[in-house]
Order: C-alpha cells, then structure tokens, then sequence
C-alpha cells in the first residue's frame, strides 16, 4: 500500500478498507462508553453542531490497540518510515442535521507543554490550559496526519475538501490561491478507510445535506525533536 508519491505530489490519499467492520463497531463501542462515564470532562466539546474530544488518544486509549491494526502500521511504515509519534488526536462526530461548516485553512500549530522563547515558533495560544503554536515550516512539512472514517463520508454529509497540491506552497493566505487555476477534491472516504493529508494542504468541509452522520478520528504525527526543551504536549509512542 504504497501511496507517498500521491502524498507528495497532491498532499492527501484515500485508502478505503483499513479496518474491519469488526474493528469499527468495537471504536464506536468504547468511544460510546467514555462519552457517558465522563460526560462532563473539560476535553468534550459538545454543541448542537459538533461533538468533540480532544487529547482523544489520551481520553480513550483503550481504542489504540485497533486503531494500530496490522494495516495501519503497514501504511504508516511503508509511506513515512518508522520514528513517527502521536502528537494530536481529535474526535469528530458531526451530527445527521448539523449546520458546523469549517472554511478553507491550513493547519499551522502544534500543542506543546509550556510556552518559552523560541526562534521561528510564534501566534502563541492557550486554550483550555493547552498552548499551541507556530513551529518552523520544514516541521510542518515533514508531518502528517491520519484519519479514520467511522462512517461513509461524501460530499452530502461534510467530507473534506481539498486544494490539490496546495501544501507545496508553504505557508500562504487564502486570498493569494488563484482559485481559478487550483483543482479543488471532495475527499469521499468509505466507512473503516482513512485519508492521509500534510498539515499545509487547504482543506474545508461543508453542512450535511443528507441527514447522515460523521464521525472520524484525526490524528497528527511527528518525528521532530522540539528545541530549547520545548515538548509536544499530546506526544506517545504507538507500536508499529
């Protein structure tokens, strides 16, 4: 399952059956459990549009062992090599009538444990005693993130959409894409497949339309040793 040289060039792939039906419900089942044990939690964002979990990983770790499944690993070794780790994992679940739409960006921060003075890492933020910033771009260049579709995703209920090839741009504001020469793709991804994206690709995701649900795992990686003592906040080890 070689895909790096789509990778490079376009910025994204999609490769359906990665997980087994088996291995989804058993996702959804122990994602279930922790939304109502600890429904309360600071790390859940619930709105009437979105429902969230961040640090997911870290929240529900118990969905590590199928998440790594033999396929994964493969894809993951096969395309990037080994000494990649966790370093952000978010939980989507878009409900069947939401309105949440999510406007052309490119995903510039990483989390990180403090806030120091660092050369090249600027926009400091905090939120929810989470600090996130702007590393350096060959940093950005060199991850990657991963995710995993629990339900069939289309253009009818919220599936990504992308700018070809953008990502090769570096870091640059929307208003200077000339959309008009740019080849925009609606990211359809089947239920138990992933779509493999840089962090510079623009990509947006538009309403449900078709009263269906969507829910993915996003994951970010990175084998990038932080500066200065700086560390990634969210950093683990996954067995590949």
């Amino acid at each position: 399952m070689i895909h790096s040289k789509q990778i490079h060039s376009e910025g994204f792939s999609i490769i359906n059956n990665v997980f087994t039906e088996n291995e989804i419900e058993n996702l959804i089942s122990l994602i279930e459990n922790a939304t109502q044990k600890d429904s309360d939690n600071a790390t859940f964002r619930k709105s009437q549009d979105l429902f969230a979990i961040r640090q997911f990983h870290k929240e529900v770790p118990e969905t590590l062992a199928f998440i790594f499944n033999e396929n994964l690993n493969e894809i993951i070794e096969s395309n990037f090599g080994k000494g990649y780790f966790i370093t952000k994992s978010i939980y989507f679940d878009k409900p069947e009538k939401s309105n949440w739409f999510v406007a052309y960006h490119q995903d510039l921060t990483i989390s990180v444990d403090r806030k120091i003075e660092v050369e090249n890492f600027e926009n400091w933020t905090l939120k929810q005693n989470q600090f996130a910033v702007q590393p350096p771009t060959e940093i950005l260049e060199d991850n990657f993130t991963i995710r995993i579709h629990i339900d069939k995703t289309t253009k009818d209920n919220g599936a990504l959409k992308v700018i070809n090839n953008s990502h090769s741009k570096g870091i640059i504001r929307i208003e200077n894409l000339d959309f008009e020469n740019e080849k925009e793709t609606i990211c359809e991804v089947d239920k138990g497949g992933i779509m493999i994206m840089k962090p510079l690709l623009f990509h947006a995701s538009n309403k449900t339309t078709n009263n269906e649900r969507r829910r993915v795992i996003h994951i970010e990686f990175s084998k990038q040793q932080l500066p200065n003592g700086l560390e990634w906040s969210e950093k683990t080890i996954f067995q590949n």
